[in-house]
């Protein structure tokens, strides 16, 4: 009986905190139409779904920590096998770049997403150098992804550039932000370093926004050229398919880029500063030049992942680098699991393909994704697929000094 009373308590006040979304539908006249069916609905649902929580709950009462389905569980673990993986990474790059030529997917609409989709994995991955390794929690991130973006933009209106010369120089440009960010945060750490880069985040896309004779402020930067293959003219659907392999070739760049990263001297330095600043200071470790690394290094694949976002749309404006979306790759690096490169790259993929083909319920596509943020809070807060950590073996010696 309790546990139905509490039941009809949480349907009840989702039922009202959910009226003004989705009880209430405003008509052309400006009359008000009060939608009790879709209300009834909502509050029945969660009715079920609250005795389904308790009773889950109750069944794991015993237990120290909550787990998801041993299947689930086993698959993650099998997905976490060297062999298994890179079977699995082979299959999924040799069906990506058959993408294009095939009949239902290959449109210019399904490879636009896509192109959008593997931007973001390269931001992510980069993010995962200074959140997932570095422990350094950055709330700015998207002010270097509007950084690499407007550099194209700028140096493709005013002086001409091409794509491959930008390239290089939206990273470098980023590289010397987050060096100039990186100086005076040093002695920063947890909620005040997010807050600082929060600010920088909101500095840069002011400054685009009131900069109006040089970025042309809410209005932007329009007609942005296509990266060029010798001089060969391409239509739509040609340029569209050369961006998303050149794309796609960035994002298996990045992933052995950063996995060489990962296990190399700067690496462990940075994984050593994640899990204790004071040790891994005494230990030897030059903070200073690892936090600087850090973020030279995170800022750069945001260039790079913004000079390819400049190319994609052919316009940029201060309304695409908000906070939400800092929010959003954050999100991603959490959701996958921080420092896990694989787990980035699927959380990536998830948090920006999901959503768009859940346009059929977008009345509750947002819903929905903050009811999957929240499980994987609760049953997988580690991520999807947790950061791997190196092992020794010790291998005992005999009295000569030889393996025993």
């Amino acid at each position: 009986m309790k546990r139905i009373v509490h039941a009809l308590v949480a349907a009840v006040w989702f039922m009202v905190l959910c009226s003004p979304i989705m009880g209430l539908q405003i008509q052309p006249d400006k009359s008000v139409v009060f939608l009790w069916k879709r209300l009834a609905a909502l509050g029945v649902g969660i009715f079920f779904a609250s005795l389904l929580w308790q009773w889950y709950f109750s069944s794991q009462r015993a237990s120290v920590s909550l787990r998801m389905p041993a299947a689930v569980t086993s698959a993650i673990g099998l997905f976490k096998q060297k062999k298994t993986r890179r079977a699995g990474l082979g299959i999924l790059l040799v069906f990506m770049l058959l993408i294009p030529f095939l009949p239902v997917i290959g449109s210019i609409y399904q490879i636009s997403i896509l192109i959008s989709a593997l931007i973001y994995v390269m931001l992510a991955l980069g993010l995962n150098i200074v959140v997932g390794l570095a422990g350094q929690l950055v709330l700015g991130y998207a002010a270097f992804y509007a950084i690499g973006a407007y550099t194209y933009a700028l140096l493709t209106t005013y002086f001409g550039f091409g794509f491959w010369i930008c390239l290089p120089i939206g990273g470098v440009m980023t590289i010397l932000f987050g060096l100039a960010l990186g100086f005076p945060v040093l002695r920063l750490r947890g909620d005040y370093l997010a807050i600082v880069t929060l600010g920088f985040g909101e500095i840069v896309r002011l400054m685009l926004l009131n900069w109006v004779s040089i970025t042309g402020g809410s209005h932007g930067i329009s007609n942005i050229p296509k990266p060029g293959l010798f001089g060969i003219d391409m239509d739509i659907q040609q340029a569209t398919v050369y961006l998303y392999y050149l794309c796609v070739a960035a994002v298996i760049v990045a992933i052995v880029i950063i996995s060489r990263l990962k296990n190399s001297r700067v690496g462990l330095a940075l994984q050593a500063l994640r899990e204790d600043e004071i040790a891994s200071e005494a230990m030897g470790i030059n903070l200073t030049r690892v936090k600087l690394a850090a973020f030279a290094l995170s800022s750069a694949w945001a260039g790079f992942a913004g000079v390819f976002f400049a190319a994609k749309t052919s316009f940029v404006n201060p309304a695409s680098f908000t906070f939400m979306e800092s929010a959003m790759m954050l999100s991603m690096v959490v959701l996958g699991g921080m420092g896990s490169i694989t787990g980035v790259t699927l959380g990536a993929l998830i948090l920006i393909l999901v959503p768009e083909y859940l346009r059929a319920f977008a009345d509750y596509r947002m819903l929905l994704f903050g009811l999957v943020m929240v499980l994987m809070m609760i049953f997988r807060p580690q991520g999807l697929i947790t950061g791997e950590r190196r092992k020794y073996h010790v291998t005992a010696l005999d009295g000569k000094g030889e393996a025993a």
